[in-house]
């Protein structure tokens, strides 16, 4: 995989000497991968990712992962804020009204599979910003396959399990429960559920189960160490 580099200067150290333990996944919800890249570089925009990845599959580098991108903006995941710091932002080159194309999730794959192998990251740690800021986003939206990373080990997938407390199963996957069942259900079926619509219902309270079961967030924090922040056998 070639990676261009195009930095950019919004970015700072990662505070409290914290390390990555989450990839967060976006969509541009712009025109082109070239005007994503000009906002993500603009320092008046105040906005970047480590990543962006463009629709032909070119993947391009704007932040060195042992930096802190400015891609999440508020929210909680298993009762920790500020997610930029303890993050790696992936920017995806699509408007969030369309599929994503084959060449973009090829080269999604490459790049998070290096990812989670150099930070010794499990695939529940791959992350949709809806998932922990669901009051504001709903990237990368109800058009990505979730399930074709999971059946590549790059993300979860959860086998239903017996129908419990669905708040209280979501408290355990990570979501913020604080923000009310409603918002919760919401950024859960984007991800999980996509055509699904109306109440709560036990299919919902089933696959819940099955992530809190199977999938638990790590609330253990990671400090930064001696690892390879560039991609390793990637050519630059």
């Amino acid at each position: 995989m070639r990676i261009e580099d195009r930095p950019s200067p919004n970015c700072n150290a990662r505070r409290g000497g914290l390390a990555p333990s989450l990839v967060v996944l976006h969509y541009t919800a712009m025109e082109s991968a070239e005007a994503a890249l000009e906002k993500l570089c603009d320092e008046n925009a105040e906005v970047s990712a480590h990543y962006l990845i463009g629709k032909d599959g070119a993947v391009y580098r704007l932040v060195d992962e042992a930096h802190r991108a400015w891609h999440a903006g508020e929210g909680r995941w298993a009762g920790r804020e500020d997610i930029n710091s303890r993050s790696i932002g992936i920017e995806l080159d699509n408007d969030g009204t369309c599929a994503f194309e084959a060449p973009l999730m090829e080269a999604l794959e490459e790049l998070l599979r290096d990812i989670l192998d150099r930070h010794a990251m499990p695939a529940k740690a791959v992350l949709a910003h809806s998932d922990f800021a669901p009051e504001r986003k709903s990237d990368p939206g109800r058009n990505f396959d979730w399930q074709a990373l999971a059946r590549k080990g790059l993300s979860v997938w959860p086998e239903p399990s017996l129908k419990g407390d669905f708040m209280r199963n979501a408290a355990v996957f990570g979501y913020p429960i604080e923000l009310g069942e409603k918002l919760v259900l919401d950024a859960f079926r984007q991800r999980f559920r996509p055509g699904a619509s109306g109440p709560l219902d036990p299919a919902d309270q089933a696959m819940m189960s099955g992530l809190a079961r199977q999938y638990p967030a790590d609330v253990t924090e990671r400090f930064a160490r001696r690892v390879p922040s560039r991609p390793l056998g990637l050519e630059s």
